[in-house]
Formats: structure tokens, sequence, C-alpha cells
């Protein structure tokens, strides 16, 4: 179970990025966090594994504080926990095998993967996570060789390595056409239906909300606006969520249909 309490960013320019936002993430739930550009949801995402730190409120993995966690614990709760960046975060010059097996940096000798030396047994490991999303070909490609869809593909085999539990996945279909972005979104369903991976998952596209969340939680101007399963999205939410503007589009695109 993962909780959200009373959780708030500021940032040092003052821009308030989360006002007081609490909710819920049952185990083995698919939420994703939906709202324009600027409403908080990357933020939300990278409060969750402390890359940026919040300025108030609790963040709790199975009844343990993240916020208030020392590094040494913090690295042990982020083995836990994997994350999909929307610009992939891949060393481009590097392998996919290399960007793969960082994946398990956490879980091996330093020293040696520093030097490019795996045990067999990680490599035999990186070798099933990218067959599970259809890379194993790519193995020996630098990542810049590969194409938008592929790349994400290596972050998602690179989060397997780390055998979470809690995926978090920061916008992952932005940069990718319709077609694509589906086939990134099943990957993620697949991990969350085969393995019980906890994923929440921010998106833009209410189809995409439509067709992959169990729950949906809304963003605006940093504040929550909407709770709720993705069918109890109406006109009304949307407009909530979206604005008066965005709803103008979305009606119109409507009735070109």
């Amino acid at each position: 179970m993962l909780r959200i309490e009373n959780l708030t960013k500021i940032y040092p320019d003052g821009t308030v990025a989360l006002k007081d936002i609490s909710f819920e993430v049952p185990e083995g739930q698919f939420l994703v966090v939906i709202g324009l550009s600027g409403s908080g949801k990357s933020t939300l995402l990278r409060c969750i594994n402390r890359l940026i730190d919040p300025t108030a409120g609790r963040i709790l993995w199975n009844d343990i504080d993240i916020t208030a966690a020392s590094p040494r614990k913090l690295l042990q709760i982020r083995s836990q926990i994997g994350m999909v960046f929307q610009q992939f975060n891949l060393v481009k010059r590097s392998s996919v095998m290399t960007n793969v097996l960082s994946g398990r940096l956490g879980y091996v000798n330093p020293w040696l993967s520093l030097v490019g030396f795996w045990p067999r047994a990680e490599r035999a490991r990186a070798m099933h996570a990218m067959e599970r999303v259809g890379i194993t070909d790519k193995a020996d490609n630098r990542a810049d060789a590969l194409s938008g869809g592929q790349q994400q593909r290596v972050g998602i085999a690179r989060a397997l390595m780390q055998e979470p539990r809690l995926l978090l996945a920061d916008e992952p279909v932005a940069s990718l056409d319709p077609v694509l972005a589906h086939s990134i979104m099943q990957y993620l369903e697949m991990l969350n239906r085969s393995d019980g991976v906890t994923v929440l998952c921010s998106l833009h596209f209410l189809d995409l909300v439509q067709r992959y969340a169990t729950w949906v939680v809304g963003l605006k101007d940093g504040e929550k606006v909407f709770e709720g399963a993705p069918q109890e999205i109406d006109r009304i939410r949307f407009k909530e969520i979206y604005g008066e503007e965005a709803e103008e589009v979305r009606a119109a695109s409507v009735e070109a249909a």
C-alpha cells in the first residue's frame, strides 16, 4: 500500500507544484494521474521516490515513511520502486544490454560493474527482461540507434531488472505516436496483471486513461480535483481537470468525428 498524506511541494522560486495532496494506492492497482502540463504530475511521481524532496506531508510505502528515510534506508526502498521516464533516460552511447543491466546496480558489486563485469546470472536476467518487451535482437545495439518506442522498451526492461513492487511511469508515451503509445501501455499492463506490480502512471490522453487505468487521480494547478474510476470522468469532471478551453476543443473534435 502506498499512501500520500497532505503532500505539498514548493520550489525555491516560489512555485507551488503540489498543494496538500492525499490519496492511497492499494497493492496491484493501475493508477493513472492525469492533468495538463504543469499540473504537478511529474513532481508527484518524483517526490514518491525522493528524486525531489517534498516541502510538507508524508509518503508511506508499506507503512515506511519515505519522506523521513535515511539515505541508506532510501536505497533499500528505491530497490523496490522502478521508474520509467518520458525521455527514456538511457546512456545513449552504451549498448541496450548495458542500459538494461544498469537496473541491477544496487544489487551487485559496484566496482565490478564500473569496469563492465557482470555475473552470468545478471546477463541472463537482462536477456529475460529484454525478451519480455521484445528487444532481445537489439541487445548489442547502441541505445541511440533505436526508435523512440524501442528506447522506451529498454527503459521498461531496465526497470524490470529491479524486480519492482511499484513502478512509476512519468509520461511514458508523451513522445510516441498513438500506435506506439498503446504498445508501451500494454507492456505496463502486462507487468501489472501478470506480475502483480503496482503501477502509478502519469498521462495526458483520456483515451489511454479509460483503456488502462483501474483508478484515476486528476490534478489541476497542483491540487487534486478528481479521484475515482475512469468511467466517472464525464464532461463536467473533464472540464474541472482540463479547463474550459480543453472542453471546447474536445467537444469540437467529437462533433467533427
